[in-house]
C-alpha cells in the first residue's frame, strides 16, 4: 500500500487518504491515530476475512462505524438540506431552517440515527408528525431530501447494503412528515 492510501478493515477493497473523510473506515476501532495509514498495520486479506464474518453479526450502527462517524455524515447532510433552495422554496420551511441551530439539529438527527440503526443513543427529540406537521412539506420536497440524503451517503462511500437499511429507517418517517396534497391545498 503506498504511503498515502488507507486501507480499511471493515471493506479493504477501499482505500482513502488522510485527507479525504472516510465515514466507514472507523470500524472495528480503527480510527486514524498519530501517523495515519501506518496505525493500521492490517493485510488487505486479513481485514476482508474479518469483515466478512463481522458484518454479518454486527448492528447497522456498528457497521456503520458508531456514533462519530455518523455524526460525520448526519453533518454533511444537514449542511446540505439547510442551504437546499428546493426545500427553502416552502417558506415554511425556510424560517424553520432560520429558527433552529443547525448545531441542535445536527445533534438530533445523529442520536436519531444511532437510536434507530441499534446503537445505545436514545432519542430524545420531538416525534417527526410534530416537528414537521407545521411545515406543509410536499413529496416533490420530500424527493429533494431524499437526494440529498442519497448525495451524502455517495459521497462517504456508504456500501449499498446499509444504504438500503438506511433508505427503509429514512422512509419510514415519510408519512409522518409529508402532508397530504388536498390537506396542504386549503391551508
Amino acid at each position: 500500500m503506498d504511503g498515502g492510501a488507507v486501507v480499511c478493515p471493515r471493506w479493504p477493497d477501499r482505500t482513502t487518504s488522510a485527507e479525504q473523510p472516510a465515514m466507514l473506515c472507523m470500524a472495528n476501532g480503527a480510527v486514524r491515530r498519530g501517523t495515519g495509514a501506518k496505525s493500521w498495520a492490517r493485510t488487505r486479506s486479513e481485514a476482508k476475512e474479518g469483515a466478512v464474518v463481522a458484518a454479518e453479526t454486527q448492528s447497522l450502527y456498528e457497521r456503520l462505524g458508531g456514533v462519530y462517524a455518523i455524526a460525520v455524515v448526519v453533518d454533511d447532510f444537514i449542511d446540505r438540506i439547510m442551504v437546499d433552495p428546493r426545500l427553502n422554496a416552502n417558506p415554511r420551511v425556510d424560517e424553520a431552517h432560520h429558527r433552529v441551530s443547525a448545531q441542535g439539529f445536527k445533534y438530533y438527527v445523529t442520536e436519531q440515527v444511532c437510536w434507530a440503526a441499534g446503537g445505545p443513543q436514545t432519542y430524545s427529540g420531538r416525534t417527526m408528525l410534530d416537528a414537521h406537521r407545521e411545515l406543509l412539506i410536499s413529496g416533490a420536497e420530500w424527493d429533494a431530501f431524499m437526494d440529498d440524503f442519497h448525495q451524502t451517503l455517495a459521497k462517504f462511500g456508504v456500501p449499498e447494503r446499509e444504504r438500503g437499511e438506511l433508505d427503509a429507517i429514512v422512509e419510514s418517517t415519510k408519512d409522518d412528515i409529508v402532508t397530504p396534497a388536498a390537506l396542504a391545498a386549503n391551508q
